[in-house]
């Protein structure tokens, strides 16, 4: 899968044109950029040095002794934060150009951060950054490495910004992007739901309640609940991805501050509606990700009820569908086994994105306002349940392209289950006959069959005028399952007429030539 570290983001800020006049190699010079003699992989976070002294905190000044290395480990975050560096250097670019705009740094100043962030982006995307846990998080390790490249500068950039607005700017720009990462992903297999509805028009399949065989259905009207539920879960995550849009950068620790900035400048550069209107909430609070996770966890609900229904329609129980050997797995001891193992596997990851969510909900029940450290714990869950989310989307449309419908196994399962019994009752409540009578009629004509294991439509017209003399000849163009799917026509139903309907709007809507 995919690294979710590669969300696309685009650049809010370009200085210009002049600002980019010189080479990388002259960059270097003027930046003051300290050589290194080994570049670590992005990827890897690295250990202090113990034969050095430690390197002084950021917001040590206050400090007489260091923390414990035991301290250090359990307090840092780069090890799971540094996913965040894109956003983290797309929030600085945005606050040193305001800083700028309003007189709070020269623009040379402003220009060198901005080059020197441009730098440590692509050291990062080149795997050539060197992540230290001496350093906290992603934010300081970006702050101290700028001040090791540009030197003074660099040190205003922090002005008017905590890392408590900071990590939430970040924060809501990472869950932005991976909302419309996953929306992408969920069309995706609305496409792969709408073709095999498409390949399959027309064929009939049992309809389930109770997991028991209950009317006939259209398969292709069964493939699109599942598009429906699909575009609702979009729905909710853009949904929240509208209410998550609102800038907290500015609010700093809680209370704002005295400084003249212009919190909306940033905002606006971001690509947010707005600034956050209270600072304190602005800091504390986690509902945009409660609510992105729980969008997530009802979207992993629906695709572990899609897996768990072709889980059963591949067994030999079922054998209504077929997966091809490009999606399926074998046993290590019986050799003749086809298990549809992706499937299974959505069903059962499905747990983990509800338990990101319970883990969330959990962390922040008991929490006052406003900033508290065991929010540090809020990224990991949320970077799960991404990563999980994309995964079952991405494995149920490859599935879907993949399985066959076995046409004729389906076909000689349609007899049993008496599956036109409600039609019937409908042919009677058409005659003028109360539906709870007609409901009583069919359930005797019924019972009529079952010794004989026989369908409602083998009946004799006699023997259906023994349990009520409405019947007709014309009952049996009721009967049959073929017959009872052209008399469906409710708005929605599985009436041919009406999923000709539905698939027409799902390929305008899906765009699907």
């Amino acid at each position: 899968m995919e690294c979710l570290a590669a969300f696309s983001s685009t650049s809010i800020y370009t200085p210009p044109a002049s600002s980019f006049s010189r080479s990388r190699r002259s960059f270097s010079f003027a930046c003051r950029i300290k050589p290194r003699s080994e570049a670590m992989r992005s990827s890897e976070v690295s250990q202090a040095d113990p034969t050095k002294p430690k390197e002084a905190k950021l917001w040590g000044g206050r400090f007489e002794e260091s923390v414990t290395d035991a301290v250090e480990r359990f307090t840092e975050s780069i090890s799971f934060d540094k996913e965040l560096y894109k956003h983290d250097i797309m929030g600085s670019r945005a606050h040193a150009s305001m800083l700028a705009q309003q007189g709070l740094m020269s623009t040379s100043d402003k220009d060198s951060i901005l080059r020197g962030l441009d730098e440590i982006e692509r050291r990062i995307e080149n795997g050539e950054f060197n992540w230290r846990t001496d350093r906290e998080d992603v934010h300081m390790n970006i702050e101290a490495a700028l001040t090791d490249m540009i030197g003074e500068p660099a040190k205003k950039l922090h002005t008017a910004r905590s890392r408590n607005d900071q990590v939430l700017t970040d924060f809501r720009l990472w869950c932005r992007d991976a909302i419309d990462k996953i929306v992408t992903y969920i069309k995706r297999l609305q496409v792969s739901l709408l073709t095999l509805a498409l390949k399959n028009d027309g064929l009939i399949v049992p309809g389930y309640t109770h997991l028991q065989r209950a009317q006939p259905v259209l398969l292709s009207h069964l493939l699109l609940a599942y598009v429906e539920e699909l575009d609702r879960d979009s729905g909710r995550l853009l949904d929240c991805r509208a209410r998550m849009n609102y800038c907290p950068l500015g609010a700093c620790a809680l209370a704002g501050t005295g400084l003249p900035i212009d919190r909306f400048m940033t905002s606006k550069a971001l690509g947010f509606t707005a600034p956050l209107r209270n600072s304190i909430d602005a800091v504390s609070d986690r509902d945009f990700v409660l609510e992105f996770l729980s969008a997530n966890a009802i979207t992993a609900v629906h695709l572990s009820r899609l897996g768990e229904e072709w889980v059963l329609w591949a067994s030999e129980e079922f054998g209504f569908i077929t997966p091809s050997d490009s999606v399926s797995t074998g046993s290590s001891i019986m050799p003749q086994k086809k298990n549809p193992d992706p499937m299974e596997l959505v069903r059962g990851k499905s747990a983990r994105v509800i338990g990101d969510l319970v883990t969330l909900l959990t962390l922040c029940k008991g929490l006052p306002h406003a900033y508290n450290r065991d929010l540090q714990e809020d990224k990991e869950p949320a970077f799960d349940s991404v990563k999980t989310v994309v995964g079952m989307l991405e494995v149920s449309a490859e599935f879907a392209l993949n399985i066959s419908f076995n046409q004729e196994k389906i076909q000689k399962a349609l007899p049993a289950g008496h599956l036109d019994a409600t039609t019937l009752a409908d042919y009677l409540v058409k005659k003028g006959v109360p539906f709870r009578t007609a409901h009583d009629i069919v359930g005797r004509s019924v019972a009529l069959c079952v010794p004989r294991n026989c369908e409602l439509r083998n009946l004799s017209l006699d023997e259906l005028r023994s349990i009520s003399d409405v019947f007709d000849e014309d009952v049996y163009e009721f009967l049959g399952v073929e017959n009872s799917i052209e008399k469906f026509s409710s708005y929605g139903s599985t009436g041919s007429a009406c999923v000709a309907d539905q698939l027409d709007y799902w390929v305008a809507k899906l765009e699907l030539k």
